[in-house]
């Protein structure tokens, strides 16, 4: 028998670049899609953190580059390509360990010419990263870069120095909030009265801007009142992490971290995750 998936359920989201693929996949399993954008990806206006680490990298050479996603790999490369060829990094990166988490930053690697020495198992958290790098060979004394994205994983950092690396963070870009947060409040007063049964996060850092427009507002205590009412599903354990960080319950995860997968898996479910939600 075939799912009815969300059976006209109304479903927020709060993708930026993949907005209208969210939308016409929310469309194809059966929901009323509601898509405001919660982030907006920027360069750094100074890429002198990158650049230094390209000079380390080529003075005095790297033992460990932790590469945490894909658009954070493509986006460091570039501004080493910048000042110095690709043979010069590639010399430089011989001796390199490049670890990558998960598929994302390993297609990139490869796409520059840059097989990963270790990729991150599934689901690809700091957790994960940092025991993938235990079972390779002991931290003490090797000097690690780590390729940031978004809000520094002060998590990652700490554990990364408690085993004894040299760390050095090399943040590439930054999330900011949408210069227009006008879509992204009336999707937060339609959770706020009500009107949406499903919420979907597919990046950590959206729930971060979703509550503090939430908290800018003074709307913290009924919000998260109003998201214990609605089916709050999330892309994996990174972004779930985060939600319940912020008081936020995680109603649903699905087999693999992928935005399609998520939106299909989550329409089989909504209706038990509804109705035992209203039960209770």
């Amino acid at each position: 028998m075939t799912s009815p998936g969300f059976n006209g359920l109304t479903v927020a989201a709060f993708e930026s670049r993949m907005a209208a693929e969210m939308a016409k996949l929310i469309e194809r399993h059966g929901g009323k899609p509601l898509v405001a954008p919660a982030l907006r990806e920027i360069p750094l206006e100074d890429n002198s953190a990158a650049l230094q680490f390209g000079e380390l990298l080529l003075t005095e050479g790297l033992d460990v580059l932790v590469l945490l996603t894909g658009a954070g790999t493509t986006t460091l490369f570039e501004i080493l390509h910048s000042r110095h060829s690709k043979d010069t990094i590639k010399s430089a990166l011989k001796e390199t360990v490049l670890i990558a988490r998960g598929p994302k930053p390993v297609a990139a690697l490869k796409a520059l010419g840059f097989p990963p020495t270790l990729t991150v198992p599934e689901p690809n958290t700091w957790v994960d990263v940092v025991s993938t790098l235990d079972a390779h060979r002991p931290l003490k004394g090797l000097r690690v870069a780590v390729q940031e994205y978004g809000l520094s994983n002060r998590d990652l950092l700490t554990a990364l120095e408690q085993r004894g690396a040299r760390v050095l963070p090399v943040p590439v870009y930054r999330w900011a909030l949408p210069e227009d947060i006008e879509p992204l409040k009336q999707v937060l007063d339609k959770i706020l009265t009500g009107q949406i049964q499903v919420m979907l996060i597919t990046n950590a850092a959206q729930i971060d801007h979703v509550m503090n427009v939430v908290e800018q507002t003074g709307q913290t205590a009924q919000f998260k009142a109003a998201c214990g009412k609605l089916i709050v599903a999330s892309i994996g354990p990174t972004a779930s992490e985060r939600l319940r960080s912020h008081g936020l319950s995680v109603d649903f995860e699905p087999s693999h971290g992928k935005m399609g997968v998520l939106v299909k898996e989550t329409s089989e479910q909504a209706a038990r995750l509804l109705a035992a939600k209203q039960s209770a």
